[in-house]
């Protein structure tokens, strides 16, 4: 069992410069990524996501903010979650200049020239490398590994093995001959979404849920056999893409479903035993991606027990997976992780000498209700809008989601200047 705090802290050792680097850097790439695709509507608008626009875009959005961000606050989780300090602060540095210019350089490349971007992609991998090698670093030291360790260890293993199925899709681009590219692309897509970032926001979610909810008692009985079935279902769902044998991809489905199916149980208990009975609205949207999930982890199992082989309804499957989950899941902790960090920088110290803002008085909540909530509903719109054929809706909600992305942007850089 991971024993918790209530009420525990975001506070660690690490500069906290490195983080909000990685954080600032990701809120850029964040309206980036929306603009490259609001230029670039008529494509989703016939649903067509294997063109060098979309791979850009798609690309900006996971490499420049999803996994910047999740890497920022890695640096900042990890030695509060496992109590120890950041192996090295100046490679943590080193490796943010590496990775934000190859994410930045293969992202271009894609888009203009690519044949070219397996050089932007070997930047970006040196980058990840060194990455994983800071987290093992840090970690490995730690005597008492719980199950959180476990799925973060998961969590970096499976973005090794993406990095790695990705800059071979580069070296396709290049020309290249570097195995059997459709199972390539699709595990590369697994690994990426599914390994990284969920068994990343599982992980955490042990330590942020109950410590954002004040919740104590609860037993976590569920998160040794949600990581068993997610991870062997991830195993075998990557099995079924070399094999093409149906009844093991839908096996692999079924154990990602029943994995992710104990995780928000195990959500669901601690929520049920919280001290503070309203939630933070930013927190709840957080929470609302969990059912979000799981509704798409249970409608790949359909999909997959139908045979449905059509791509762009597996394409606009993954879009909601990738915006409902990951994205969502991410932007309503920022509203919450941010305005503690800088809080914590700015006013820890002053507090009994002189008046300071409360963590309230840091983020306007009704704002973030609008922000959020225009979010999901411009998703909601673009995949609704593209399969039914309606190219201008598609322009109208991309451009809402655009707007969106730059008002959620503008927040939280504005939390500095409080």
């Amino acid at each position: 069992m991971i024993k918790m705090i209530p009420g525990g802290s975001l506070n660690s050792s690490t500069n906290i410069k490195i983080p909000l680097s990685f954080i600032i850097l990701g809120l850029t790439a964040f309206v980036g990524a929306q603009i490259i695709l609001l230029f670039n509507y008529g494509e989703l608008s016939i649903s067509q996501f294997r063109t060098p626009a979309v791979w850009s875009g798609a690309h900006v959005l996971l490499l420049g903010f999803a996994v910047m961000v999740a890497m920022g606050a890695m640096y900042q989780l990890v030695p509060v979650a496992f109590l120890t300090p950041i192996w090295n602060e100046t490679f943590a540095v080193i490796q943010l200049v590496i990775t934000a210019i190859g994410f930045g350089v293969f992202s271009v490349l894609l888009f203009v020239n690519p044949g070219s971007a397996v050089y932007g992609g070997a930047c970006a991998v040196i980058g990840i490398l060194f990455f994983v090698f800071q987290m093992f670093k840090t970690l490995l030291v730690k005597q008492d590994k719980n199950t959180m360790f476990f799925f973060v260890i998961g969590a970096l293993v499976a973005l090794f093995a993406a990095i790695i199925g990705g800059f071979m899709l580069a070296l396709h681009l290049a020309g290249a001959s570097a195995g059997n590219h459709q199972p390539i692309l699709f595990s590369h897509i697994a690994l990426g979404a599914a390994g990284w970032f969920t068994l990343l926001i599982f992980g955490f979610s042990y330590k942020l849920v109950p410590m954002f909810s004040l919740s104590h008692g609860y037993s976590e009985s569920r998160s040794k056999p949600a990581l068993l079935f997610y991870g062997t279902g991830l195993i075998i769902l990557i099995g079924s893409f070399w094999t093409s044998i149906s009844v093991i991809n839908m096996i692999g489905w079924g154990l990602l479903f029943t994995g992710f199916l104990l995780f928000a149980l195990d959500i669901r208990e601690i929520l049920a035993k919280r001290l503070r009975k309203r939630l933070d609205k930013p927190f709840a949207f957080s929470l609302f991606a969990i059912p979000v999930g799981l509704t798409l982890h249970g409608l790949a199992l359909v999909l997959s027990l139908f045979h449905v082989t059509n791509a762009a309804v597996w394409s606009w499957l993954v879009f909601l997976y990738v915006m409902g989950w990951v994205v969502l899941s991410i932007l309503g902790y920022l509203y919450k992780i941010v305005p503690f960090l800088w809080w914590t920088h700015k006013y820890a110290n002053m507090i009994g000498k002189e008046k300071v803002p409360t963590l309230k008085d840091m983020i306007n909540e009704k704002r973030c209700v609008y922000v959020l909530s225009s979010f999901i509903i411009a998703v909601l719109g673009i995949t609704i809008s593209a399969l039914a054929g309606s190219g201008m809706f598609v322009l109208l909600f991309q451009t809402v989601l655009v707007v969106t992305a730059l008002i959620y942007a503008l927040s939280v850089i504005k939390i500095f200047f409080v």
